[in-house]
């Protein structure tokens, strides 16, 4: 995955070079409207980030849109919400002013884009909601498969504690993400365990902004009110387990956890045993898929003919490559290209170390020698 990455970046460097400029991560730039010809070259793209300062967005999701933008003809421009719904209604309106002729959306709430959205459709621009469902049947959606995640950890602790009184740290109420994977945990045997009595949920909450200080505080609430008596806890992603994770350190408690993204932090949780499992949403990949459906859109393919691109990891890669109809919650139809997540457990660590996710010495500090296989 690292060398495929590289060869995009090399790719990247020659074409943005030929191209008429490229937009900053958190500032937009202009561009060269995009040709009429019914190619991508020349096309301006746009993304719309939530929040760019989210560690992931800049280490693996931007360097690989760009490259991919970049090895279609493509322009890349960006602007950053800095997690402001009015500001990116805005942002989007930039863009279209900027001539671009796809933006990649990550909302920040997927209800209160919509306005902007529209307007940006009925100027010509096409979307892809990026990583959060927009509840627009002319947009494409790429993700990962999110009930699966929320399944996945289900299983996980439920394997390592089956019984007991449970926590759930929810993300963002205005992102669906945050309901698509709570469905999955009651797939993955959560709401079997609940409804025999083994399990017992002795706190759910929702967090503004899947914040890390938030999970923290909403955790030691939690844990307060039932005098600390919790066994495990389904953290909805890593940035609130490291919240959740520091609220069971202040009380003595190491208990199984989950969370997702493969933070560094979170992993060497996993490495140290103090996170039971990170799910691993492999954002290389799904950067690289963004940036190719922008490009082919650009050229003019419809979005019932749009494909993933053939060179994705087998861990990631769909089934098939062909866009496949999803059904929203809001009951519209979208064409859909989703990835597959992949757990990361302590037995695994290597995988995401193997592929330049992180280093190893960033999973591996503080482990004692021979604990973990990963840390040699």
């Amino acid at each position: 995955m690292r060398q495929r990455l590289a060869a995009l970046a090399a790719v990247a460097v020659l074409a943005l070079a030929a191209c008429n400029g490229t937009g900053s991560s958190n500032a937009p730039t202009g561009g060269t409207p995009a040709a009429s010809s019914g190619t991508a070259a020349g096309c301006v793209i746009g993304v719309s980030w939530n929040n760019y300062d989210q560690e992931r967005w800049k280490k693996a999701d931007e360097p690989a849109i760009k490259a991919a933008i970049a090895a279609g003809g493509g322009t890349y421009t960006s602007t950053d919400a800095h997690d402001s719904s009015d500001q990116q209604n805005k942002d989007i309106q930039t863009l279209v002013n900027q001539h671009v002729k796809v933006i990649i959306l990550l909302a920040k709430d997927a209800t209160a884009v919509l306005p902007a959205v529209t307007a940006a459709e009925q100027a010509g621009v096409q979307i892809i909601g990026y990583d959060r469902l927009i509840e627009d049947p002319k947009a494409l959606y790429i993700t990962f498969d999110n009930k699966r995640v929320g399944t996945i950890m289900a299983q996980t602790l439920l394997g390592v504690q089956p019984t007991g009184n449970y926590a759930i740290i929810k993300g963002d109420p205005g992102d669906p993400n945050a309901a698509f994977l709570r469905s999955g945990m009651d797939d993955g045997g959560l709401k079997d365990a609940v409804s025999s009595g083994k399990v017992k949920i002795v706190g759910e909450v929702n967090t503004p902004n899947w914040d890390t200080t938030g999970a923290k505080n909403e955790m030691q609430a939690i844990l307060n009110a039932n005098n600390n008596k919790v066994d495990a806890v389904l953290s909805e992603n890593d940035g609130m387990a490291t919240g959740v994770s520091q609220a069971l350190q202040a009380v003595g408690l190491t208990i199984p956890l989950s969370g997702q993204d493969g933070d560094a932090a979170a992993l060497n949780r996993v490495a140290l045993g103090q996170q039971t499992v990170s799910v691993w949403k492999n954002a290389f990949a799904l950067g690289e898929t963004a940036g190719s459906a922008a490009i082919q859109m650009c050229g003019g393919t419809a979005l019932a003919d749009v494909k993933a691109p053939s060179d994705l990891p087998a861990a990631t890669k769909p089934a098939d490559l062909n866009t496949h109809d999803f059904t929203t919650p809001g009951n519209n139809t979208v064409k859909s290209i989703i990835l597959n997540p992949t757990p990361i457990l302590k037995a695994n660590l290597a995988d995401v170390i193997t592929a330049g996710w992180v280093t190893k010495d960033q999973v591996c500090t503080g482990v004692a020698a021979g604990a973990v296989a990963a840390c040699g």
